[in-house]
């Protein structure tokens, strides 16, 4: 759904809409749109500052591999959002290095507004875990014979080190130093 400034600019638009699974091209390697994302909400034009405001919710799951085990597992992306879009032309120059509190939340359209569709990627994308694990004890798979420990004991022999590592293998985290 492309929401055009020229059409905004008449009279807000009330966003309700099923996106399809599968419809959203969610880039990070390991994750998918199985089912389809709810989206609800309004769509504005403020004329005086050119900005579209979009505001909202999106409700629905996508699916992760796990960063221990690499199995599948859902992930609710239920959440609120609130976005102002400006035109690219007051897009920041790019020798300005610092952005204030208020740039923060700001986007830029251009080719006359926005498809709804990418602000709801960022927001999905933004939603996720740094890191996706299907449980908090997630056993991983084997460094030796790549068997998922969730599902199976392994019997191998721990990994070899590297020398290059014994500083970190040693160290112990609110400790003083190696052993």
């Amino acid at each position: 759904m492309f929401l055009s400034v020229k059409e905004l600019e008449l009279e807000p638009v009330d966003i309700s809409l099923s996106l399809p699974a599968g419809s959203l091209d969610l880039l990070p390697a390991g994750v998918s749109q199985p089912d389809p994302i709810q989206v609800s909400g309004r769509a504005a034009f403020k004329p005086a500052l050119s900005q579209i405001r979009l505001h909202g919710q999106l409700a629905g799951a996508v699916q992760c591999a796990c960063d221990r085990c690499l199995e599948p597992f859902p992930v609710p992306v239920d959440s609120m959002f609130d976005l102002v879009y400006e035109p690219s032309g007051q897009a920041p120059e790019q020798s300005e290095l610092a952005l204030s509190e208020d740039d923060s939340g700001v986007g830029f359209y251009d080719n006359g507004g926005i498809e709804l569709a990418d602000a709801v990627r960022e927001q999905i994308l933004l939603l996720l875990p740094m890191q996706r694990l299907c449980r908090d004890n997630c056993l991983g798979l084997c460094p030796v014979c790549g068997v998922n420990r969730n599902e199976q004991p392994c019997s191998c022999a721990h990994p070899r080190t590297e020398e290059r590592w014994a500083a970190l293998r040693d160290y112990h985290p609110g400790g003083h130093g190696p052993k």
